[in-house]
């Protein structure tokens, strides 16, 4: 039996397929792996975001799943969908992938969101996912734009055919989030290719997006992050984390690596979850307890900062 694993370890073929000879790709292209090893973005002092007041829904026991087909510029991005069964309305979280991936590697972490009440929608991305017969990890560059539009088609489902989503979705709540590469794609969602409607991000083993620095309105972002990451340095994140203008927090796995394995998924999951349910509805954050489950991961949280308390 596969053991299972909530994020997937960059593999040998893909680190391989990092090292790709400069003629190969533009300076911009190369520039979005640079910042694996080292950001350079400036700290920054938070300016607190407001979440929404509003009434959560509660969670479900029940969770669906449909594809999509969707594409932009010809670029075939289909798209899986696990949403809560229940009335609703939901949350809508945009995840994005690694290298050498897809989004059934993360079905673990997924779901759990969709029990919790949101509905996630993760495209497979044409030049980095598991299978692709045109591999690119370059192609990150074009991804956050890929983001924006699969999200666009996800919230139209919310009024127009005939499928699960149609009066379930709340579309005044949407959030991105990805791991790795797709950490990277999620930056660039806040800085270089900013899509406002986005009021959360979370970045699992993620960095900078081509040394861009946030940009629009207040968001909340979290980091998550294994100590021991030898494929996106932790002092990377680290310096990503200070570089975060708005409300923010970073949970550190102790021993982690660049992939959460089981002992760490208790912590990772209710984190994310939690946070997430702070950004769409605001009241007490609740990330503390969840991050001490199993004892293996520590949390900086900056969320509730308000105006007052920032020197």
């Amino acid at each position: 039996m596969r053991r299972r694993t909530l994020l997937l370890s960059m593999s040998a073929a893909a680190a391989g397929g990092l090292a790709v000879k400069a003629g190969q790709a533009s300076a911009a292209e190369r520039t979005v792996l640079s910042s694996t090893k080292n950001s350079t973005l400036p700290a920054r002092p938070v300016t607190p975001y407001v979440p929404r007041t509003g009434r959560a829904p509660g969670g479900v026991r029940t969770v669906g799943r449909h594809d999509f087909s969707f594409a932009r510029d010809g670029r075939a991005l289909p798209t899986r969908v696990w949403y809560p069964v229940g009335h609703g309305p939901y949350p809508v979280v945009l995840f994005s992938h690694g290298l050498h991936s897809k989004p059934d590697d993360y079905a673990a972490l997924l779901v759990s969101w969709a029990l919790a009440g949101f509905v996630v929608a993760a495209p497979s991305y044409p030049h980095t996912s598991l299978g692709t017969s045109s591999f690119n990890a370059y192609d990150l560059v074009n991804q956050p734009e890929d983001a924006s539009e699969v999200l666009t088609r996800i919230v139209e489902r919310n009024t127009s055919g005939g499928g699960p989503l149609r009066g379930k979705l709340d579309t005044s709540r949407l959030a991105a989030a990805g791991h790795s590469g797709g950490g990277i794609t999620t930056a660039g969602l806040f800085s270089a290719h900013r899509d406002e409607r986005l009021s959360a991000g979370i970045l699992i083993a993620g960095t900078d997006f081509l040394g861009t620095p946030f940009t629009g309105p207040a968001a909340a972002v979290l980091l998550v992050h294994g100590r021991a990451d030898t494929s996106v340095k932790y002092s990377a994140a680290r310096t990503v984390y200070e570089a975060v203008p708005w409300s923010r927090a970073m949970l550190s796995i102790t021993e982690g690596g660049h992939q959460t394995t089981n002992a760490d998924f208790a912590a990772v999951s209710g984190t994310t979850a939690a946070f997430l349910r702070w950004s769409f509805y605001g009241g007490a954050p609740a990330l503390e307890e969840a991050a001490a489950q199993g004892s293996v991961a520590t949390l900086d949280d900056e969320l509730a900062l308000t105006a007052g308390s920032i020197s």
